[in-house]
């Protein structure tokens, strides 16, 4: 294997196109054709992560975290980014960060949250928009089940919790081609019409170039007439933040000691408690105050998440109980989804949980 074979599983999980502008995921540091020796997961490439990765002989990290946030413009190693990304580079070491495309995954941050709790019915908090798209081609009648199904398979035709979705008008379609044209049907520099399907199908974003090849590598025609444009709809499988709900409600300081449990944390920072129960119940993993909004519009009772400020919890308006349990406890469980995940794609190399507890954060 070569490191970018585990990027490509990486962004089978957690594609990078998703990820929020301003964050700075993917291969940071790395050569994708380097032949790979084995991968340590941690939650932040730190220089004593590197110097584990160096100790174990494995070549790749593949962090949570980047490592290289903003811009470096000197490489002196006057602080821990520099000396991290430096000794990587001499040990020929690659860094991957995954970050908020994994945040934003129907499977990601705020899913393990939500299954640690025991929570169900799980909803995306904030929709990210304009991450479907739809593909609008014509093709003649007896080539449509082929290119169909050929479109399907490479990723196409997936709405919710629906798949093989298609919307398919009959018609007729004429041309003349000429002199130099080379027809499927008909003859060069005659007017020809033939029966022709206008197939509209709609797939996930990141997966534009791979549906495209699929429609010039499957259409019979030699000149293709297609549009692609992006839909409005927001999608119900990725985003920012989840719902869930309790399998059964529990009284406010029940659900906190509960929650401190579950999501092992030494403090919990909260709101106003509101002398109700908590059943639906809102996550965000990581720094979540820029959602509150959101939380209450969605009629969460607590919104679990972390890094508010104190004029941060006037935001809950007596109408949420903001639950601060911690950055890094918000996200503690990553590491381990990482590591399973990629230990069942990959037998042949060592896939090695870092030992080292990344929490920059000590508490009395």
């Amino acid at each position: 294997m070569q490191i970018k074979d585990v990027v490509n599983l990486l962004e089978e999980l957690s594609p990078i196109f998703y990820a929020e502008s301003y964050d700075n995921v993917g291969l940071i540091v790395g050569d994708y054709n380097e032949a790979l020796s084995g991968i340590l997961i941690t939650h932040d490439s730190l220089p004593e992560i590197v110097d584990e990765a160096i100790k174990k002989g494995l070549n790749m990290i593949v962090s949570f975290h980047p490592i290289v946030f903003s811009g470096l413009k000197k490489f002196t190693g006057k602080n821990y980014v520099e000396k991290a990304v430096i000794k990587a580079i001499k040990n020929d070491i690659a860094i991957y960060a995954i970050h908020t495309a994994l945040d934003v995954s129907w499977q990601g941050v705020n899913d393990i949250v939500l299954k640690k709790l025991g929570a169900v019915n799980k909803e995306i908090l904030i929709p990210k928009e304009k991450t479907i798209k739809k593909l609008s081609t014509y093709v003649p009648t007896a080539h449509l089940e082929e290119l169909r199904e050929a479109l399907f398979e490479a990723g196409a035709g997936s709405i919710g919790n629906y798949d093989n979705c298609s919307f398919n008008i009959e018609g007729e379609g004429t041309y003349r081609g000429n002199e130099a044209s080379n027809p499927v049907f008909g003859e060069k520099e005659v007017f020809h019409i033939e029966k022709e399907v206008n197939i509209n199908i709609s797939f996930p974003a990141h997966l534009e170039s791979k549906i495209l090849n699929t429609l010039n590598k499957t259409h019979p025609y030699e000149e293709i007439a297609y549009e692609l444009t992006t839909l409005e709809n927001k999608n119900q499988h990725i985003g920012l933040g989840m719902t869930g709900e309790l399998q059964k409600p529990m009284s406010e300081k029940d659900f906190l000691n509960f929650l401190k449990e579950k999501l092992p944390t030494k403090c919990i920072r909260h709101s106003n408690l509101l002398g109700g129960e908590i059943k639906k119940i809102a996550v965000l993993g990581g720094s979540g105050s820029f959602a509150t909004k959101a939380a209450i519009a969605a009629n969460a009772d607590v919104f679990i998440s972390a890094d508010f400020k104190y004029h941060d919890f006037y935001a809950a308006e007596d109408k949420i109980i903001i639950a601060d349990i911690g950055h890094y406890e918000s996200e503690q469980f990553i590491k381990n989804l990482l590591f399973e995940y990629l230990r069942k794609k990959i037998t042949k190399f060592a896939v090695v949980l870092s030992e080292y507890n990344t929490n920059p954060i000590n508490y009395l």
